[in-house]
């Protein structure tokens, strides 16, 4: 199977789904923060690995308690996907820390900065016109 298949598509997106309601629903762990979302799955080809992109909303020490906590329930979490989805072999999960959207914040949040000192110095240069 390839990486980018029609099956390894649907494979990665079932994967999502199920993890997402699991983390969500199932996983009391105190140390995972109640706002974790599974942005990505990447299983891999042979169904071995799947690898868990994941957001969390908080600082650096929630993100850090939040993925020990799962890292920690991955083997529960396992046997769960195993259950429900019917594949080959059920993935290994190894949960990453998804900087995608904070990062497109900062970068929104940047790029509102430079317009409105734009629109400001615009503002500015027409006043001295007009004097």
């Amino acid at each position: 199977m390839r990486k980018n298949s029609i099956k390894n598509t649907r494979i990665n997106g079932e994967v999502q789904r199920e993890l997402s309601q699991l983390i969500s629903r199932e996983i009391k762990d105190p140390r995972i923060q109640p706002m974790t979302s599974v942005v990505a799955v990447d299983v891999a080809p042979d169904l071995k690995h799947a690898k868990v992109y994941i957001s969390v909303l908080g600082d650096e020490q929630v993100q850090k308690n939040t993925l020990a906590g799962l890292r920690s329930a991955a083997p529960y979490m396992r046997g769960q996907l195993a259950k429900s989805i019917n594949l080959r072999n059920t993935p290994e999960l190894i949960f990453i820390i998804d900087q995608s959207i904070e990062y497109g914040v900062n970068m929104s949040h940047l790029i509102n900065e430079v317009t409105k000192d734009l629109q400001e110095d615009g503002k500015e240069s027409d006043d001295s016109m007009t004097e």
